[in-house]
């Protein structure tokens, strides 16, 4: 199975014990096989820029089934991260992006992403905001 260090040709040193749990985390998700990542591994990676070729049309698959689709935070956090990749990152996707904003545009309109007594309303807010500056792109 395909990993990200296969697909990028480079492997990371093992990080050591002095390292942070997100450089560790990283560093065992480029290794761990495409097929087997789950929405938090996607937003983890997708949130730090690693991978991101490989990783964005998944990424983006799954946000065509379930805008709101949920790592470890809250409702959206993927799609949080997926929102704040440069431009650049969307050059090869033009059509994925299209689908994508379709779904989007149709989600800005709608009721509020979560139950206000679950999840703070700043929350629903700045995505909203994130979306409509994507949309605006």
């Amino acid at each position: 199975m395909t990993t990200i260090e296969q697909l990028e040709r480079d492997v990371w040193p093992d990080p050591g014990p002095a390292a942070t749990s997100l450089v560790r985390r990283c560093t065992e998700l480029r290794r761990k096989p495409l097929a087997e990542f789950t929405v938090e591994d996607l937003r983890i990676m997708l949130g730090q820029e690693i991978g991101v070729p490989a990783l964005l049309p998944r990424a983006v698959q799954v946000l065509l089934r379930d805008p709101l689709a949920e790592g470890d935070y809250y409702p959206g956090d993927l799609l949080s991260n997926v929102l704040r990749l440069p431009d650049s990152e969307w050059c090869s996707l033009r059509a994925e992006r299209q689908r994508l904003a379709s779904v989007l545009a149709e989600l800005a309109t709608g009721p509020p992403f979560s139950d206000p007594d679950l999840k703070p309303r700043d929350a629903d807010g700045l995505l909203r905001d994130a979306i409509a500056q994507f949309l605006g792109r």
